[in-house]
Parts: C-alpha cells; sequence; structure tokens
C-alpha cells in the first residue's frame, strides 16, 4: 500500500513538472511563427515598393526612340566633316527649290482670260490698249504678248519673230536655277561615297594600329563609313522629287506659251483685217 501510494505520488510530481515545459515549448513556437510572418511581410511589401521601379526601369529601356533623335545621333556617328558638307548641300538645294516654286507659281497665270481681255482691247482701243492689258498682267505670256504687240506696224513676220526670241528668254527664266539643282543632286551621293572611303581607310588603319582584326572594330568603322552615303542618298532622292515637279512645272508652262502664242497671232491677224 505504501508502495502504490509513492508511485502515484512520483507520477503527479513528474506530471506537473512536465507542464510548465509544455507550455514554455508553445510559447516559443508562437513567438517564432509571429517573427517568421513579420519578416515575410516585409519581405511582400518590399517586393511591392521595387516592382513599380523596376517596371519603370523596363518602360524607360523599351520605350521607343523619336527618328528625330535617332538621326542626330546617326548623323553624330557619321562624323561632322562630311555629314555637315552633305547638309549643306541639301540646305542649299532646298532653298533653290523653294525660290524656283514661288517664282513658276507666280508666273503661272489664266492665259485664255488674258487673251480675251488683249482681244476686246483690240477692237476697242487698238494696239496701246492692248499693251496695257499686258503691262498691268504678271507672268511669261503677258511679255510675250508685248513684245508682240510693240512689233505689229512692223508686220506679221516680225511679230511672230519677237514673240519666237521672246519665248526662248522666258523659257530660260523658267529654267533659271535647275542646273544647280540638278549639281546638289549629284553632288550629294558623290560626297557620301568620299566619305564612306575616307571612313573606311579610317578603319584599316585601326585594324593595323590593333595587330589584329577585331569583328566589333571592323564593323563599327564600317558602319560610320556607310552612314555618310545612306545620308548623301537620302539628300539626292529629296531633292530629286522637287527637281521633278520643277521640270513638269516649266514644261507645262512653255506648252501654255506656244498655245497662247499661236492664238495671239490668230487674233493679231482678225484684227489687222
Amino acid at each position: 500500500m505504501k508502495k502504490l501510494f509513492a508511485l502515484i505520488t512520483f507520477a503527479a510530481v513528474l506530471n506537473f513538472s512536465y507542464l510548465p515545459l509544455v507550455n514554455a515549448q508553445d510559447t516559443s513556437g508562437v513567438e517564432t511563427t509571429e517573427v517568421a510572418a513579420e519578416e515575410i511581410d516585409t519581405e511582400v511589401d518590399e517586393a511591392a515598393d521595387a516592382a513599380p521601379a523596376a517596371t519603370a526601369v523596363e518602360e524607360a529601356e523599351e520605350a521607343p526612340v523619336s527618328f528625330h533623335q535617332t538621326l542626330k545621333t546617326k548623323f553624330i556617328e557619321g562624323g561632322a566633316g562630311f555629314m555637315g558638307v552633305v547638309l549643306l548641300v541639301l540646305i542649299l538645294g532646298l532653298a533653290l527649290c523653294i525660290e524656283r516654286i514661288i517664282y513658276l507659281s507666280l508666273a503661272t497665270g489664266n492665259s485664255e482670260k488674258l487673251l480675251g481681255e488683249i482681244e476686246s482691247s483690240l477692237k476697242s482701243g487698238g494696239a496701246d490698249a492692248a499693251k496695257e492689258v499686258c503691262r498691268n498682267t504678271k507672268g511669261p505670256v503677258a511679255s510675250i504678248f508685248y513684245q508682240g504687240l510693240s512689233r505689229k506696224d512692223e508686220g506679221m513676220d516680225m511679230v511672230e519673230k519677237s514673240i519666237v526670241s521672246y519665248g526662248s528668254v522666258q523659257m530660260g527664266l523658267l529654267e533659271k536655277g535647275l542646273s544647280w539643282i540638278s549639281l546638289c543632286i549629284a553632288l550629294a551621293p558623290m560626297l557620301g561615297f568620299m566619305g564612306t572611303v575616307i571612313g573606311m581607310i579610317g578603319a584599316f588603319d585601326a585594324i593595323e594600329a590593333a595587330g589584329d582584326i577585331s569583328p566589333s572594330l571592323v564593323a563599327g568603322g564600317i558602319k560610320v563609313a556607310l552612314l555618310t552615303t545612306v545620308f548623301g542618298l537620302i539628300v539626292a532622292m529629296i531633292l530629286q522629287v522637287f527637281y521633278n515637279y520643277l521640270i513638269a512645272k516649266v514644261d507645262s508652262l512653255v506648252n501654255d506659251m506656244e498655245e497662247s502664242s499661236i492664238t495671239f497671232m490668230d487674233i493679231l491677224i482678225k484684227s489687222g483685217k
């Protein structure tokens, strides 16, 4: 009986001594879990804050470069020497084209209306009234008619010769400056080719100085050398478009001058009769 009571007492002591240990372990586990949860939350917040910054960097890297910026970069890479000369040719050619466009636009007139006014003036006031109409009208057609009316008293043969001669003068004025535009068209790619050749020579000099053929060195030198050719061809194409427009405009005015001169001769013959 004493032994049984002693065993029960020993078991109770062991049970009560084990409970604080278990509670301590449970408390420690809870605290550890809370610390881990706080660390995870902190990492998530940091990741969330870093995500917009990374996205902004990626968007900045993926943002397309403007055409103006690309052109400026390539112009600088091609070298200021030959690229500047080609750019000067472009500016000069465009200036000549704009001047010719303005001149030809002012030279364009209503020839049919002018012929009608001259015919009415010849019937009502004679050659002097018709010359006054031509004097107040701008354009090469009116100038040709004025020269023809000035020779009216000398006969129709002199009128015809005067119209043909002064028509050639007006045609020369219409075509003035087109040869310089043609020169700019031919000169731009030639300057580009010259810049390419000089750039290639510089690339080979760099290879010789390095003593080794590096793909990056060769590719970089060739790229810079070819930029002048590309820019020269672009300048030539731009000026060629304007040049063809001007040639078509001059041909149209010349045809109008010829047709109007034939009609003018008929009007003078009728008025003389």
